[in-house]
């Protein structure tokens, strides 16, 4: 992680410990695999609403209580799993959100080649500019438009177009680290 204080960080980034850690070392870093891009798909399905820091304060508690977030594993909770997750204090308690997970579990489960090569066609290609403020940073994409169409074809809840580019950018499938920004100046390995 770079020296919290000395270095420039996107805006959003700065204003909790936990940001820090999180802009410097996740935001924007390609990530693959089913499990870890479902844990995402479901934090940023149960951060809808929320600020995001509620969601890194609680991940510990997440993982625990989802199983580390294995497709399989979540895929098979039943009506008491809901209920236990329910009770459960160190998660967000919603009951919409939670079966959304454990169907988004079951609906990721059914896709062809895994949900991790599903979710990566859906990355721009191309060169993309880099925002140059947070202002420039759009909320929505094309791409974003069209995977979260495709996920609810294919039985996915909770997640819309923004709520997808969310998932695009902490998965490092778009890159919108602003210029200022010291992640900003390492390479773009963002897209397919």
């Amino acid at each position: 992680m770079a020296d919290p204080v000395s270095v420039q960080r996107c805006g959003w980034a700065t204003s909790a410990p936990e940001y820090v850690r999180y802009h410097d070392e996740e935001w924007g870093t390609p990530l693959r695999g089913d499990d870890a891009l479902f844990e995402r798909v479901c934090l940023e399905a149960f951060q809808s609403g929320l600020s995001w820091i509620t969601i890194l304060r609680k991940r510990p508690a997440f993982r625990a209580a989802f199983v580390g977030f294995a497709i399989d594993a979540v895929a098979d909770f039943t009506a008491d799993d809901v209920e236990r997750l329910m009770a459960d204090s160190g998660i967000v308690r919603n009951r919409a959100k939670i079966t959304a997970a454990v169907g988004n579990a079951r609906a990721a489960r059914q896709v062809p080649g895994g949900l991790s090569e599903l979710l990566w066609s859906f990355a721009p290609t191309g060169p993309r500019h880099r925002p140059q403020t947070m202002a420039d940073v759009p909320a929505t994409s094309p791409e974003s438009v069209a995977l979260a169409k495709d996920l609810k074809r294919r039985g996915f809840s909770f997640v819309g177009p923004t709520t997808a580019y969310a998932l695009m950018q902490a998965t490092g499938m778009v890159d919108d680290h602003v210029v200022p920004c010291f992640r900003a100046s390492e390479p773009d390995h963002s897209g397919g």
